[in-house]
This record gives C-alpha cells, sequence and structure tokens, in this order.
C-alpha cells in the first residue's frame, strides 16, 4: 500500500519578498492558480487517496497547512516544533505510517517542486514502487539533465539493476555535490548523471533500517518517540525529542551512506523552483521573453520577470531584471544574481528587521 509524505517545512528564503516565515514558498500559487502544496497534493492524489498522504511541517504554518489542504484528515498534518532538516522529518513520518502499515511504502515528496507532464511523473513514481517492493532497497527519482545546471545535486547511474528489464532503473553509483560550470558540463556529456530531485519511494522497514545503521542516535530518539503517538504526551514527546535530535539531510545522512540505492530516470518537466530565476526559465513569456504579471508597462525591456501587486510598475530600456513587489516590501535584482536573495534575509535577520521577513 502507498503512502505520501509531502515535505514542507521549508523557509523559502530566496523566494523572498513573497515568502515568509507565517507564509513560505509553499502556500505561494506562483505556477497556477493553486499554491504549490496544494498542486503537489493533486498531483499523487490518482495514485494516494487523502488519508493515506501525510504532511510534514513547522508548527508556525500547521494552521495554513490545513487551510490549504481540507481534504486530508487534520491528524495528518504533522508539525515539527523545530526545523532539523530532511532526515528526522522523513523519520518522524516513517513512525507514523509505522504505525497503521508497517510494510507500507513511502513516497516522499518536497512541497515545492513544479512538474509539467504529470501522468509521466506518476508513471515514474509506480515503477519506483515496484522497484521498492521488489528489492529492498532505497529508491530515488533521477532527472534527465537538460543543461548544465550548477544548482542541482547530480546522481550518477551505475549498472542497469537486476530486478527489472527497464533500462531506466539503475544501481547508484554516486552522489555529487552541486557541480561548477565546467563539472556540470561534463556531467552532461557523459549521460551518465541525473538531477538529484529530492523524490524518494522505500518501504517502511527499509527507511528505519537505513536510519538505524547511519543515524543511530536520531533512530534512538524514534523509537523513544514511537509509544507517544497518537497520545496526549505526542507534541510534548516531539519536542523534547527535536531539542535534542542534531539536524541532517537525508542525503548526506543516509541515501550517500547506503550501498542498496536505485535510481529511477524520468523527464516529465521537473523543476525545484529553487529560485526566482527557475520561475522566470518555466512561466510562459511575451516576444521578447518577459514574464509580466500585474499592472506593468514595460518599454524596450527583455528577458524580465516583473511580479506586481497593484502598483504600477514601468520598466524602460532594461534587460535581464526581476521585479518582485508585495506590500510591504519590493526586490530587484539582475537575472543570474536569485541565490543572493539568501543575503538579503540574513541581512534582515541580523539588523533588526525581521519585521519583513
Amino acid at each position: 500500500m502507498l503512502h505520501a509524505v509531502i515535505m514542507a517545512g521549508g523557509r523559502g528564503t530566496r523566494f523572498w519578498p513573497a515568502s515568509r516565515e507565517t507564509r513560505p514558498k509553499q502556500f505561494l500559487a506562483i505556477t497556477g492558480e493553486k499554491s504549490l502544496l496544494q498542486q503537489t497534493v493533486d498531483r499523487i492524489l490518482p495514485l494516494i487517496p487523502p488519508e493515506h498522504i501525510i504532511v510534514v511541517t513547522g508548527e508556525v504554518c500547521r494552521e495554513e497547512t490545513c487551510r490549504h489542504l481540507p481534504e486530508l484528515p487534520a491528524e495528518n498534518i504533522i508539525a515539527e516544533p523545530l526545523g532539523r532538516n530532511t532526515a528526522p522529518c522523513i523519520g518522524l513520518a516513517a513512525l507514523f505510517i509505522r504505525k497503521k502499515n508497517p510494510r507500507g511504502i513511502m513516497v516522499v515528496l518536497p512541497a515545492d517542486h513544479a512538474v509539467t507532464n504529470e501522468d509521466a511523473f506518476r508513471g515514474v513514481i509506480t515503477r519506483a514502487a515496484a522497484a521498492a517492493a521488489a528489492e529492498p532497497s532505497l529508491v530515488t527519482i533521477g532527472i534527465r539533465p537538460s543543461l548544465p545546471e550548477t544548482g542541482f545535486g547530480y546522481i550518477e547511474r551505475g549498472e542497469p539493476a537486476a530486478l527489472s528489464t527497464d533500462a531506466d532503473i539503475y544501481r547508484v553509483a554516486a552522489f555529487r555535490e552541486k557541480p561548477d560550470a565546467e563539472t556540470a558540463r561534463s556531467f552532461l556529456e557523459k549521460g551518465t548523471f541525473y538531477w538529484n530531485s529530492g523524490i524518494f519511494v522505500w518501504t517502511i522497514p527499509v527507511i528505519m533500517d537505513a536510519i538505524a545503521g547511519n543515524l543511530p542516535d536520531l533512530y534512538g530518539e524514534l523509537l523513544a518517540l514511537e509509544p507517544t503517538l497518537g497520545t496526549d504526551g505526542e507534541a510534548a514527546a516531539i519536542r523534547a525529542a527535536y531539542e535534542r535530535i542534531s539536524p541532517v539531510s537525508i542525503d548526506y545522512g543516509v541515501m550517500e551512506k547506503t550501498p542498496n540505492v536505485l535510481i529511477v530516470t524520468g523527464d516529465f518537466g521537473w523543476n525545484d523552483l529553487g529560485s526566482w530565476d527557475a520561475l522566470a526559465e518555466l512561466a510562459p513569456k511575451d516576444e521578447r521573453g518577459n514574464v509580466l504579471r500585474g499592472t506593468v508597462v514595460a518599454v524596450d525591456t527583455n528577458n524580465a520577470l516583473v511580479l506586481g501587486r497593484g502598483k504600477l510598475i514601468a520598466l524602460v530600456g532594461v534587460e535581464d531584471i526581476v521585479v518582485v513587489e508585495q506590500d510591504d516590501a519590493i526586490l530587484v535584482l539582475k537575472r543570474g544574481k536569485s541565490q543572493d536573495v539568501r543575503k538579503v534575509v540574513d541581512h534582515l535577520e541580523h539588523n533588526d528587521l525581521k519585521r519583513f521577513l
């Protein structure tokens, strides 16, 4: 039986000023009428019913998450008291699933990705679930790269998996960190490297064993938590455990250290929407390469992303620019510098300007 875990605990700092602490990126409707979180749930619903979908978010976002997803049972919205990266998030969700279905298959999805071919996406998830059921392996989804992207991690494929004649399922040879431009070009040329989507599929016993073997301290905290789930002491026990748990990603803490990892490759119009530049690449454009939303006048302007909320925004003789208007803040940046929005957020945090976060 399939269960989905949607990780919705990120801050989305690179999407400031639209993304804020109480309204992070997953709540924004930046690629359609619905929020990214709602789109993520809609995308998986044909495979997994609402009662088998868990969303893990921060305490400050729990109420907003419930508002965005009224079709999910309230108890399926799990609130983390502190951000501890993806391994504790996944481990905690696995405990909740194990209580209902000890041998269930767990599909892990970030809440803030874009997918343009949803049928192909579900086909890849179905094949990954079959692979996870056939062999005690951790399964990750790799995206065929279309350009030498330096903002993503990469996965190098090894030999085809013996469990299937499907040529698109391989043993993982190595995980690679975000490369420089030259290395990214070499990855693309070799044809054996894939973007790391951050989407995973595995059975509950396999992921719990992997956490036990690679992160024994985290595993111990999870085991101590398990008897409290569904009781009046659940929230207090989770908070106490999270105060002791060290932050660690599932990639670094588990995936990179586990030999039995498979990669299912896919091409379904995936984008992790990690920055304003990513949105500018994904969104439909006019004849001059502009993405203009709101009341915008663009004269002799090329390759601009402008997101207005009410004020008239006029651009004259500029190119490769991003303008994002909010009620209390306006961001202007050069295309290609989206990763540096984090520096603005850092400045606000350390200069008595947290009211803008």
